[in-house]
């Protein structure tokens, strides 16, 4: 019998960054990243300069167990007392795709190893888990059979955020990061409720959108296909395509829950920006017409930053005196996305956020000689579905005094995760740090308490303010919007402060 073995170089990287509920990343860590070589019969060890070998064992079930806690004794000892590499063996599966996937289950396991932000791993031996896990794949016959133990290895964690994904979900993963996809145009998700897969947008001028499907209609069939206990991700996937084909998706209409109607959709490449502006014409308490900037930011991509500044640039050549940076359910993306758009607003060298590492040591983040690009009066929207970096902005123009918040309790999720691409096209989200915000809130499972919220009584307030100063002639959906009023009426009051001081 063959024996896997498993050499761990030290070597920097810097992880790749996606964009997903949580799925945030900050800083180039240093990780232990495994090659690969194969022995017989011998376990090579090189540990604080002095190098020697093990016999491994026999060639039965038993010895890959003796293998196996030959590498327990081995990693006793501290990664700072290790030399430059260490090299492990474990019997390789019969089952060539099972093989492969024991390579990626020493992947996983090494990179959680060195970076997860719970050195207990919630309070258990992470390097028996390895073993057991392996014992448990060893026999299996089937890739599939062999991701879901290390999965379930994960799970032991207690991190709903720390998880593997197959190659074809991080290619959609990527798609959302990186800004252009060949699709319908559809943004969809599970109503919890109910189980069923939403729609939750159309982009404008996507086949979607030109074929008349809205917001809140239930997607019932892609392709003739149920999707009854379909996730989202995997229904997204069916819906995109090259460019040219097309796909035949039956809807339930949301106005009338009884219709269902069949729609052929063509394929498209589709941009996807996660920013979308307006000018809503608001009238002050004094009575002056003025201008106020709207910016709708909807996910932190590799885009966002760029596309954010862009915007910000035109409203102020449109001569807007204020702004409404609106983030309800932005889930997050990337950290840098979300902290160079708080620098867009801020001034000096304010602290962003402050992180925490495995080791429980607090790191803030400042910028460095900022210059906002507008210091007009900015309100920030946020509601439940604002989640992570959104959060991370959120606190940072709240923090330091620059924005008024408006809207519900956000999420509440205060984790950083790493994404790095594995030998076979999977991906390894890993929770690697926590964060604070600038006045060192704690915003994990407890989320942001806005200054005002929109409650039903400042909802009707806000109408009843709309409808003394607006021409209803001219009331867009956007001014139409509750919360909106509520943050216009927020500026107005910030306006009227700092006229009286």
């Amino acid at each position: 019998m063959k024996n896997l073995c498993l050499n761990l170089d030290v070597r920097p990287t810097i992880p790749v960054n996606l964009g997903k509920p949580g799925w945030d990343v900050l800083f180039p860590r240093r990780l232990w990243f495994p090659t690969w070589t194969c022995e017989e019969r011998k376990l090579t060890v090189k540990c604080g300069g002095r190098e020697g070998w093990i016999e491994s064992a026999g060639r039965s079930a038993f010895g890959f167990g003796v293998s196996a806690a030959v590498l327990l004794s081995v990693f006793s000892h501290s990664p700072a007392a290790l030399a430059e590499s260490l090299t492990v063996a474990f019997p390789v599966s019969r089952a060539p795709e099972v093989n492969a996937v024991q390579r990626t289950l020493v992947e996983a396991w090494g990179l959680i190893r060195e970076t997860f932000v719970d050195p207990t791993f919630n309070h258990q031996d992470w390097d028996l888990k390895l073993q057991q896990t392996m014992v448990e794949m060893f026999p299996l016959n089937s890739a599939d059979a062999a991701y879901t133990k290390i999965r379930g290895m994960l799970s032991t964690l207690g991190d709903p955020f720390t998880r593997i994904i197959s190659p074809k979900e991080y290619q959609g993963f990527r798609i959302g990061s990186d800004g252009n996809l060949q699709g319908v145009g559809l943004f969809i998700n599970i109503e919890p409720r109910t189980g069923h897969l939403i729609v939750l947008s159309c982009i404008d001028g996507s086949p979607a959108a030109r074929a008349g499907i809205h917001q809140g209609d239930e997607l019932i069939e892609i392709n003739g296909e149920t999707l009854d206990g379909i996730d989202s991700e995997t229904a997204a996937q069916k819906l995109r395509g090259n460019a040219g084909t097309t796909v035949t998706v039956k809807v339930k209409d949301s106005g009338t829950r009884s219709s269902i109607r069949e729609v052929k959709l063509p394929r498209e490449l589709i941009k996807l920006s996660p920013i979308s502006s307006a000018i809503i014409p608001h009238r002050s308490l004094d009575g002056h017409l003025t201008k106020t900037g709207y910016v709708k930011l909807s996910a932190f991509s590799q885009t966002a930053a760029e596309d954010m500044r862009n915007a910000i640039q035109e409203l102020e050549n449109q001569g807007v005196h204020s702004y409404i940076l609106d983030l309800r359910n932005n889930p997050g993306g990337l950290v840098k996305a979300g902290l160079d758009v708080a620098q867009m607003w801020l001034d000096g060298d304010e602290t962003l956020v402050n992180t925490i590492d495995r080791d429980g040591n607090m790191l803030p983040i400042n910028m460095v000689n900022g210059h906002a690009i507008t210091h007009d009066p900015l309100v920030v929207i946020v509601n439940e579905g604002s989640a992570s970096a959104s959060e991370i902005l959120a606190g940072a123009l709240h923090d330091n005094g620059r924005a008024i918040l408006v809207g519900r309790k956000t999420f509440g999720k205060g984790k950083i995760q790493s994404v790095t691409e594995l030998h076979d096209g999977s991906a390894l989200f890993v929770t690697v740090a926590k964060y604070l915000s600038p006045a060192l809130h704690d915003i994990d499972q407890v989320g942001i308490t806005p200054d005002v919220q929109c409650t039903t009584e400042m909802l009707n307030s806000a109408k009843e303010i709309s409808s003394s100063t607006k021409d209803k002639a001219s009331v867009s959906s956007l001014e139409a919007d509750s919360c909106i009023m509520v943050a216009e009426h927020a500026l107005d009051m910030e306006e009227s402060k700092g006229t009286a001081s």
